[in-house]
């Protein structure tokens, strides 16, 4: 590539990692979000000491009961149109810190149902397809089965009723103000916030009214809303914790349709080649990185690190040698490899191991559903 084209490459994604900056920001200036490093007691896990956790509401409440021993949960989703990725890790690995250390019930919705209204999947049978798919996904990540439960929505309808119950007091004007839709959306679209909400507050169903849900910035507007009507519906409002977004592996903003993001269900030579072609901040040739130095501010492979496999000693030591152009931009993608090649093969190892039998532990379904004909009909197990 060459030096001009470079130095564009260079400016974009400065600018996107600025503008995931900016997205965190306005949470905290305009919607009323806290930062996390004012919290005087976070918990001791990688992804609060590496910052992946950068902001919160009433986290430090929920944190408290939660040491008290109040039941817990976490509600965690999933969108049915896509596989778990790289960007998703550190969510799933805090979710289930809290529920092996505390004992936590994990709830972990898959909007099949939002998946359909907004045309990310063709049909409710993909949809459906997907989300079975998606909670073999869970089990792989290794929840514990009787403290994990999976919402699909085709097959637990009951969050239907719940959803009519608290969509009273949702109005329209709260849906357009806080996704910006207009008259042109499906009525789905509409009445998709309500749905969520039930969501969310499903664990007071179950007993559990000390509820945290892990979010990225993106998904705000949903907790908005449902932190605006738990209270009079009964409930108390759901702490929120906001995840750091990553940019995807060529520097941009991480997109399915883009293909920059590292799934966890692709082959080790994809993966090897996704790393090997990652945006770095390093520079056109070794002597004038070893002159120059990199730049950590744009360095995809090393934001990775920093945040999901490194503790900050080893992020502050990795990055001095980098910066300094001791460490080259070869060297920085095969540190990152090394660490998503072993991660990936765990969980595929792990995902081939699920058995029907645990599927059927974690899966609230109505009674008439016959879990076992899908799985048979969709195929669920054929594929490794």
């Amino acid at each position: 590539m060459g030096s001009d084209k470079l130095e564009i490459k260079d400016q974009e994604n400065r600018d996107t990692v600025l503008q995931l900056t900016l997205d965190h920001q306005k949470l905290i200036e305009r919607f009323g979000a806290r930062k996390m490093s004012d919290l005087k007691e976070k918990p001791d896990f990688y992804s609060f000491r590496n910052n992946l956790i950068v902001s919160h509401r009433d986290f430090d409440g929920f944190y408290s009961r939660l040491k008290a021993g109040n039941p817990s949960a976490i509600v965690s989703g999933f969108n049915a149109s896509s596989y778990p990725h790289i960007g998703h890790i550190g969510v799933f690995d805090t979710n289930r810190y809290f529920q092996e250390k505390y004992g936590c019930q994990v709830f972990i919705p898959i909007s099949d149902d939002e998946s359909y209204v907004s045309g990310k999947v063709k049909s409710q049978e993909e949809g459906l397809k997907k989300s079975l798919l998606l909670a073999r996904s869970a089990v792989a990540l290794g929840f514990k089965l009787g403290l994990t439960r999976v919402i699909i929505d085709q097959l637990y309808t009951n969050v239907y009723n719940f959803a009519i119950r608290l969509s009273r007091s949702v109005t329209m004007s709260m849906v357009k103000a806080s996704y910006g839709y207009g008259n042109d959306r499906n009525v789905g679209l509409f009445f998709y916030p309500a749905v969520q909400s039930a969501h969310v507050l499903m664990p007071n169903l179950f007993g559990i009214g000390n509820v945290l849900v892990p979010i990225g910035p993106d998904e705000d507007p949903h907790l908005r809303i449902c932190r605006d009507i738990a209270e009079l519906h009964g409930y108390r409002k759901p702490a929120v914790i906001h995840s750091k977004f990553m940019p995807g592996i060529d520097g941009g903003k991480m997109s399915k349709s883009k293909g920059n993001a590292i799934f966890l269900v692709e082959d080790e030579k994809t993966i090897r080649k996704k790393i090997a072609n990652a945006f770095s901040g390093g520079q056109a040739s070794i002597e004038e990185h070893r002159r120059v130095g990199g730049n950590l501010d744009i360095d995809v492979p090393f934001i990775y690190l920093k945040h999901y496999f490194l503790s900050p000693e080893e992020s502050a030591r990795v990055g001095e040698e980098y910066r300094s152009g001791r460490l080259l931009s070869g060297e920085m993608k095969k540190m990152l490899t090394d660490r998503v090649v072993e991660l990936v093969a765990k969980f595929q190892d792990r995902y081939s191991k699920v058995k029907e039998s645990d599927l059927m532990k974690v899966i609230i379904a109505n009674e008439e559903i016959d879990l076992q004909a899908l799985f048979d009909r969709l195929g669920i197990f054929e594929e490794v």
